[in-house]
């Protein structure tokens, strides 16, 4: 502790003493204004959410909705649709959305797409207290653009971080343990609370939506992940409209890869069984089934749409860039030979 011996008598006159002059500065350099401007204009688009679920008092036994989670979201249409990652209300009872000017409302859940990790709300509010986060393109982005995320980590809301892509086609795995192909990495801090909020390009636009960190801490460590703008902007107005993925379907029951290496088979997804008036039995498909003389040889699917297919995840995000009804080309394998085939596609039953 410090000692005040030798400090001076009280009762002598001490020292004049001001506060000092402020240094001037110059203006803010470019870097600086824009990151200011990005994050006036997007940080009203970017909304808290309070996943909520419920929980038995121990005394008095009512049930009553706590928080149990908190992440971040943002604005996507003037109709009040609130787009975030799936796993941020996963298990939820309800959840809340507080916007920027941190009024509150009860969201309902629209629909969501776990394989992708993406859940879309909806909150009932004036249009006026709305504002629709600007959109980009995820299909020109190069290594090294410098990027922005808003968001609430750890609670404290409207927290913007900036960095640059690390780098392009990651693939990161979602809470159904599917792959998600073509990630953007990052090296902007994401923490926990950012989940679902916007990825930014230096115009303020939309580019992804931060949904991973790869930290053993579970803290920011440079590397944070987020779902390409292009595939969100994709599968959410499928779940606007839909409420859930409807996945177009071939109609066929594929086998797993060990097939392929027992039967010496190509790369590709081998067909064992082809549902009945579905639209690879009328495409002509033609499964693998068992002989007198041992296994015939059926078809394999090598592409879609000219994309290659080596697995079933290969197959099913092919299929889901597409919609039910469309007409897509599918490359076959049989007995050595190949061929093309039209198909026109059905909805899935799952």
């Amino acid at each position: 502790m410090l000692s005040l011996a030798g400090a001076p008598d009280p009762a002598q006159a001490r020292p004049a003493a001001t506060p000092r002059a402020v240094a001037p500065r110059g203006a803010l350099d470019a870097e600086e204004q824009n990151n200011i401007a990005v994050f006036k204009n997007v940080s009203p688009s970017v909304v808290n959410i309070t996943a909520l679920g419920l929980e038995r008092d121990f005394l008095s036994l009512n049930v009553q909705q706590v928080p149990q989670g908190t992440g971040t979201g943002f604005v996507w249409d003037a109709q009040g649709h609130i787009v975030t990652n799936f796993h941020v209300i996963q298990g939820a009872n309800a959840a809340r959305v507080t916007l920027a000017d941190q009024s509150s409302y009860k969201a309902e859940l629209v629909g969501a797409f776990p394989d992708r990790d993406l859940a879309v709300l909806r909150i009932q509010v004036p249009e006026a207290k709305l504002k629709p986060v600007p959109l980009g393109t995820s299909r020109d982005l190069q290594v090294g653009q410098k990027v922005y995320a808003i968001g609430n980590p750890f609670g404290l809301d409207q927290s913007l971080t900036t960095g640059i892509i690390s780098a392009l086609g990651r693939e990161i795995e979602s809470v159904t343990r599917r792959p998600i192909k073509g990630a953007i990495q990052t090296d902007a801090a994401i923490n926990p609370g950012n989940s679902g909020g916007p990825l930014l390009d230096s115009a303020g636009r939309l580019i992804g939506v931060n949904t991973a960190i790869y930290s053993p801490s579970g803290a920011s460590a440079g590397i944070g992940f987020a779902i390409p703008v292009d595939e969100v902007n994709r599968i959410v107005p499928r779940l606007i409209r839909d409420g859930r993925m409807v996945r177009p379907a071939l109609g066929v029951t594929t086998a797993p890869p060990e097939w392929n290496r027992a039967l010496g088979l190509p790369k590709g997804v081998a067909i064992v069984r082809v549902q009945r008036q579905g639209p690879a039995a009328q495409a002509g498909f033609k499964p693998f089934s068992r002989g007198d003389g041992g296994v015939v040889q059926g078809d394999v699917i090598t592409t879609i749409n000219g994309e290659a297919v080596a697995t079933l995840d290969d197959m099913l995000t092919a299929l889901e860039k597409l919609q039910p009804g469309d007409v897509c080309t599918v490359t076959l394998w049989r007995a050595g030979q190949t061929r093309q085939q039209r198909v026109t596609l059905a909805a899935s039953e799952d």
